[in-house]
């Protein structure tokens, strides 16, 4: 007998207020930080460094020491946060800032390169994602395409090119997997997907974005090319990575949104 996959029930789109009931008790029970510290823009990092980085820039407080998340508000109104790895947490976070529903939010994370064009170094604007990783499953039926707001890109790009960086578009292929780069028939189906790059996240944050009408993009540091057995990452490899263009790839992310909140426009989200 064929076994059927249960139906989802998906959710109401955009603010609900059973929701934001939850949201706006958790969103400072996960960071330590009030809902009125958050401001109208959000960077979204995997990394420690960078949020330390960043409140050493503007000379602001880190809230959430011994928390599931880290977070810090310039007076600029630029907020970063550090949601920790993987899907479920940036749906939780993308869940959470419902609760603020900021203006823009902006994932500075790494991927690993799926071309050999694709160097470490390089950075990625993806011009989708695709949803390998099942967590966004629960938000919208597979045939939703993962897409981030290209007004927020657009910004994102102006400042890679001021800086004198180049960038790559494309697809990136999301997935919880660790650990696959011994599995030849997954590293084969990446090859026929013709996916650029590869990471743990942007899918989930794009979907849950659009789910919760929050304007969302992604700026992504290659930080590997697993596809050939000296590209796997190492410790040693990332923290290279990190030192050589870590900083460069967190200064166009505050640029970008900086840049957004002085010109003051808005960043649409469409009704359905």
């Amino acid at each position: 007998m064929m076994r059927r996959t249960p139906a989802v029930e998906y959710g109401p789109l955009g603010p609900d207020e059973k929701k934001m009931e939850i949201a706006r008790n958790w969103l400072p029970r996960y960071t330590g930080m009030p809902i009125d510290r958050f401001g109208d823009y959000i960077l979204l990092t995997n990394f420690d460094h960078y949020t330390r980085s960043f409140a050493k820039r503007f000379g602001c407080d880190i809230y959430g020491e011994g928390r599931p998340m880290q977070a810090a508000t310039c007076d600029e109104g630029l907020t970063i946060i550090n949601f920790g790895i993987g899907s479920p947490n940036a749906a939780t976070v993308m869940d959470l800032l419902s609760a603020r529903m900021p203006k823009g939010v902006l994932f500075l994370g790494k991927c690993g390169g799926l071309k050999p064009t694709t160097e470490i170094g390089h950075f990625i604007l993806p011009i989708a994602a695709i949803r390998g990783e099942g967590t966004s499953l629960d938000y919208f039926p597979p045939e939703v395409p993962a897409l981030p707001s290209f007004k927020l890109h657009k910004f994102v790009s102006e400042k890679i090119v001021e800086r004198g960086f180049d960038y790559r578009t494309g697809v990136v292929y999301t997935t919880n997997r660790r650990v696959w780069e011994h599995d030849d028939r997954f590293l084969a189906r990446l090859k026929r997907l013709t996916c650029v790059a590869i990471d743990m996240e942007t899918a989930t944050i794009f979907i849950v974005g659009h789910h919760n009408e929050i304007a969302r993009g992604a700026l992504l540091l290659v930080s590997d090319v697993p596809i050939t057995p000296e590209g796997v990452k190492t410790e040693a490899s990332d923290a290279r990575v990190t030192e050589k263009w870590g900083e460069e790839h967190l200064s166009i992310g505050i640029s970008a949104m900086l840049q957004i909140e002085e010109k003051g426009e808005a960043i649409k989200h469409f009704k359905y």
